[in-house]
């Protein structure tokens, strides 16, 4: 009796977690090289990190800083439901598709959301615009069923654009982006998805973890759950700084043991939405020239003489061997995984950890408890 009852604990905590599987496309940049494109946009788009974590009151949403990720997951909105592919950004936290209003070259290439064709779709008069490059995304707010899998979530506001302009989403690998960080960094204040999904009881705990791995299939996002198979040892929790952002401390980064960065403490933000490790300039050119941007190509065969570079969280060491932050290209040749990224802020230094940080490290992203939990990916 007390194993059935067991079971029956188990069953109960399944019922309340969903894993989305995400895929691994081609990103934007390889696209973008393929048809000779990427020096011009390069030129007109310059990449912009700190817009996104810093905006100013014209610019919320840099979607330059997408060009190098990979995994994307599908969700549909309205009834009957429309499909879209979607990143899946800690970094935001608004939902937003393209719309049938749109009739820009970069809406016109991927699916577009129809609110006639939806009997639960339900308008509002609020716009909402996100910068990015030259130009900017604008659209409005709606209200509809949002499907992720199996999982409804009635009357979720998102964001439907009308204009995209220049050529950069045209090659995007992905149709919008879903938000998982705080309402409070959300335009107009809209309720993100994972936030529906807790008020309206469909997670059995206030928490979703993402497992990144470097193959084509197997990556996943799951809400309510964590996978126990998915790493090694125990997770390492890790109270956030900050409830905007899914932002923590570092207490260094070191590189042979010696401080490279951060000496006295710095604040990092972990996030799905950012392909490679962001940091200072100044600190990425102490582990080497080559290194300090990820456009540059390096040698495959310089990678074993490369160090790991440790970043010291909490107290627990997180290190990234040269095999995580040396990237293998489509063609042969390999790239840093490091992006400069300075900015003017009374706070001091700031690291971004994106996917090539979380394709080492399993993520736990508790809202319950304020917490980011990290453990080695098996």
């Amino acid at each position: 009796m007390k194993w059935l009852w067991l079971l029956g604990l188990v069953a109960v905590a399944q019922a309340f977690s969903l894993r989305i599987s995400l895929m691994k496309k081609k990103t934007l940049r390889q696209t973008l090289t393929d048809h000779g494109l990427l020096e011009d946009f390069l030129a007109k788009h310059p990449p912009s990190l700190a817009a996104k974590y810093f905006p100013t009151a014209a610019s919320a949403e840099p979607l330059t800083n997408y060009m190098d990720l990979e995994y994307v997951g599908t969700i549909s909105i309205g009834s009957p439901a429309q499909e879209f592919s979607v990143l899946f950004d800690t970094g935001s936290a608004n939902l937003w598709v393209p719309s049938v209003y749109c009739s820009d070259g970069a809406c016109a290439d991927h699916r577009r959301y129809d609110p006639a064709l939806s009997s639960t779709y339900r308008g509002t008069t609020t716009s909402v615009s996100a910068w990015y490059g030259t130009g900017s995304m604008t659209g409005y707010l709606a209200y509809d069923t949002v499907r992720v899998s199996a999982w409804e979530v009635p009357n979720q506001i998102f964001g439907l654009s009308k204009t995209e302009p220049g050529s950069f989403l045209y090659y995007a690998p992905f149709d919008g982006l879903l938000g998982l960080a705080f309402p409070s960094i959300a335009f107009s204040r809209a309720t993100p998805v994972f936030d529906n999904m807790m008020s309206q009881g469909l997670v059995s705990q206030d928490l979703f973890s993402i497992y990144l791995t470097p193959n084509e299939n197997g990556s996943f996002v799951m809400f309510g759950g964590i996978d126990d198979t998915c790493f090694t040892g125990n997770l390492s929790w890790i109270p956030l700084s900050a409830e905007t952002y899914w932002q923590i401390k570092v207490d260094s980064i070191t590189m042979y043991g010696r401080p490279i960065a951060c000496p006295y403490g710095c604040q990092s933000i972990v996030d799905s939405g950012t392909s490679l490790v962001a940091g200072p300039a100044a600190a990425l050119l102490r582990v080497g020239h080559t290194l300090a941007t990820g456009t540059h190509t390096v040698s495959c065969s310089f990678i074993s003489l490369l160090p790991d570079i440790v970043f010291i969280i909490n107290g627990i060491q997180f290190p990234l061997p040269p095999q995580a932050y040396i990237r293998q290209l489509r063609d042969g040749s390999c790239a840093s995984g490091f992006e400069a990224f300075d900015f003017d802020s009374a706070a001091g230094e700031l690291w971004i950890l994106g996917d090539v940080f979380l394709r080492r490290y399993y993520s736990v992203f508790d809202r319950a408890n304020g917490m980011v939990g990290l453990a080695p990916a098996a």
